[in-house]
């Protein structure tokens, strides 16, 4: 279970120091997947159902009353930096605009050309492990096996048995697009439905059977290719959560410039934006065939650490330590 009696910390990558994660919407979070959960189960299915996830998204973002908002506070709020972005803080008047912003991220997140690197899909706080511990990863409050994360019957998951998984979390003040983690050829792309769960971290889910899992978009990209990273097959999956309607696949190749959607045999580049997901937070998991990649050092050390306080604890001998990292950022290189 996830302890609600001490904070929830992460460590920042540019400082290395311990810092602690404040919750937006921690209350009505706590309620819904708690009290509610236990007295009313039914109640709680529909709460979490897509068609409840988008109109709870609607009623805290699009409400008409809040609509015309002023930028500047609400970037305050968030914690968040409107200098960044493309449009001026003039355009930002509702906290759907806010959460959506697009920002100059070849300018504000320069990444590292070097063609075998792996890079982060996202602004996030993110956890690396290795299969060849555990068959398991936990993401959201609940365990996935590697054949549940990627859906029944999917083909692909024997490549990812005793490999490496990186779970990238992004709360509400994060840049919510994604970006191409590695450079290579899209051979499978699919949907696996499931409800709608919040991923901030004093969410707790008791009975975490499948139907009840995440709805989450699979990328499986071959990087074996010409012009691809060389690191094997390399899966990319991005989970919805609670005031989540939808991933929206907007991947471009330069700037956000004539965004399309993502097919198989399509050839996609490191660093590039490739989908945006809607109000809420959310989480990208990839997965990496055994003996191909090796994560930075930081981020190695860091997750050895014993001075976080981490609610992520479920299951573990030891908290599951989170480290703040930048989308397009190093995250690992090709193993020697």
């Amino acid at each position: 279970m996830i302890s609600l009696t001490y904070p929830h910390q992460y460590i920042n990558r540019n400082t290395l120091q311990v810092e602690t994660e404040e919750l937006i919407g921690d209350r009505s979070v706590s309620f819904l997947y708690n009290n509610l959960r236990e007295n009313a189960p039914a109640m709680f299915k529909a709460l979490t159902s897509r068609r409840m996830s988008s109109l709870l998204g609607y009623f805290h973002y699009d409400l008409p009353g809040k609509r015309r908002r002023d930028g500047a506070r609400l970037f305050k709020t968030l914690g968040a930096d409107w200098r960044e972005c493309v449009e001026p803080l003039g355009y930002f008047d509702s906290q759907r605009k806010v959460f959506e912003r697009q920002i100059r991220y070849w300018e504000e997140r320069p990444m590292i050309d070097a063609a075998k690197n792996v890079v982060s899909p996202a602004d996030s706080r993110v956890i690396i492990g290795s299969f060849q511990q555990s068959s398991q990863v936990f993401i959201k409050n609940k365990f996935f096996e590697i054949r549940e994360l990627l859906g029944i019957g999917c083909p692909w998951y024997p490549s990812f048995i005793g490999g490496e998984y990186a779970i990238f979390r992004l709360t509400p003040d994060k840049y919510h697009y994604n970006h191409v983690p590695v450079s290579g050829k899209v051979v499978d792309f699919y949907t696996v439905d499931g409800q709608y769960h919040s991923c901030n971290p004093t969410a707790q889910i008791a009975v975490a059977s499948l139907y009840a899992k995440n709805r989450r978009v699979v990328t499986v990209i071959d990087t074996d290719v010409d012009g691809g990273s060389q690191i094997g097959l390399v899966a990319m999956v991005e989970i919805v959560a609670l005031m989540i309607g939808d991933i929206v696949q907007r991947y471009s190749e330069k700037e956000y410039c004539d965004p399309q959607e993502i097919n198989k045999g399509m050839f996609i580049r490191k660093g590039c934006p490739k989908s945006l997901f809607r109000p809420g937070s959310s989480t990208v998991v990839l997965l990496f065939e055994p003996f191909r990649i090796s994560y930075e050092e930081d981020l190695v050390a860091n997750s050895k650490r014993s001075d976080v306080s981490s609610r992520f604890t479920a299951g573990f001998a030891s908290p599951l330590v989170e480290t703040d990292v930048q989308v397009r950022s190093l995250i690992a290189k090709p193993q020697e």
